[in-house]
């Protein structure tokens, strides 16, 4: 099969791989019907995050299924799936209380930037569409396997609802997914913080009532000022800067809450400064398992069109100008047909 793997920071190449297969008796093999380049593969791209040794890289997914293995019993050969991209049982306590990224056998997934790929707990990690999809619905269902399902946590756990104002920081693909999901949940005013016009552009189609261009210290008082001096009710995160970090927490009003899923590198909070915001913090990997059943219905229902993330579509032989297009910013987010 032929897949993506990072060598080293702005180092990626296709190559022949070995196919993959069934290692345990919960895993199947999907063969995917596209793949796509996720905002957080940037990290190690550009050097951020340690690589050890070359990286078969991916973990977003959507496909049929070719292979399950023996206890597989909730999907057969044949069906559309979309997972998340933490494989989790689906049946421990942390899974049953709705954090299935937390799952105490979870496998964070890699290797889907590729023609096959395994999916480790099968059974508690792919739900099955409700038929094989029209071509138009693949680039949604693709993106409820990550940012779509990021966003939508990264909403709830901003308390996203009817009478409330949230604000969301980053443009990114999850950002604006986080806008769309707050529109879905209810929300009554959607105060995104972009400086990109075609990003604003998105973000008003999704929902957001408003958009803030300045950043930082400035970006919060912004939303302060807009709020009669309260700021937002809840927040999302989704940079994971230390400036993205404390202007999420100060946009947010006294008891706001902060729903944050940026991926942190070099985020420090100072207790004593935090402590002082009276703000609630949820966040994380976000477990994308919990909402999947719903969104999927959403987007086969063609009550909302999160693919629209996608600016630019390759073959996945050109993966390394996808990931060249989203560090330069040419890019939101790259989908590699198959």
């Amino acid at each position: 099969m032929r897949g993506v793997v990072m060598y080293a920071p702005g180092d990626v190449r296709v190559e022949e791989l070995e196919d993959a297969k069934i290692a345990e008796p919960t895993d199947a093999v999907i063969r995917l019907a596209a793949t796509c380049i996720c905002g957080s593969d940037l990290w190690p791209y550009r050097g951020i995050e340690k690589l050890n040794g070359p990286v078969h890289m991916g973990h977003e997914y959507a496909g049929v299924v070719e292979q399950i293995g023996h206890d597989v019993k909730n999907v057969k050969v044949g069906d559309f799936v979309v997972g998340s991209f933490v494989a989790s049982d689906n049946t421990c306590e942390v899974c049953q209380a709705g954090y299935q990224s937390g799952c105490i056998h979870r496998v964070f997934m890699t290797g889907t930037q590729s023609e096959l790929a395994r999916i480790p707990h099968a059974d508690g990690t792919l739900v099955p569409t409700p038929g094989v999809p029209e071509a138009d619905l693949l680039p949604s269902l693709l993106a409820a396997s990550d940012v779509l399902g990021t966003g939508w946590y990264a909403a709830v756990a901003a308390e996203a609802g009817p009478g409330k104002t949230i604000a969301v920081v980053g443009d990114g693909a999850v950002g604006l997914s986080a806008v769309l999901a707050a529109k879905q949940l209810g929300a009554e005013r959607i105060i995104a913080f972009s400086r990109h016009p075609e990003r604003q552009a998105l973000a008003r189609e999704f929902g957001a009532t408003d958009i803030v261009e300045e950043r930082g210290d400035e970006g919060a008082a912004k939303i302060k000022e807009m709020t009669g001096g309260y700021g937002a009710h809840g927040v999302v995160e989704a940079v994971g800067t230390q400036e993205s970090m404390w202007q999420a927490i100060h946009a947010a009003r006294g008891g706001g809450r902060i729903g944050y899923v940026g991926v942190g590198h070099d985020v420090e909070l100072n207790g004593l400064d935090l402590f002082f915001t009276g703000v609630q913090l949820e966040g994380g990997p976000a477990p994308v398992r919990r909402f999947l059943p719903e969104l999927i219905r959403l987007i086969w229902d063609r009550k909302i069109n999160p693919g629209k993330v996608f600016d630019l579509t390759l073959p996945l032989e050109q993966a390394a100008e996808g990931y060249k297009a989203m560090d330069e910013r040419r890019a939101t987010k790259v989908l590699l047909t198959i």
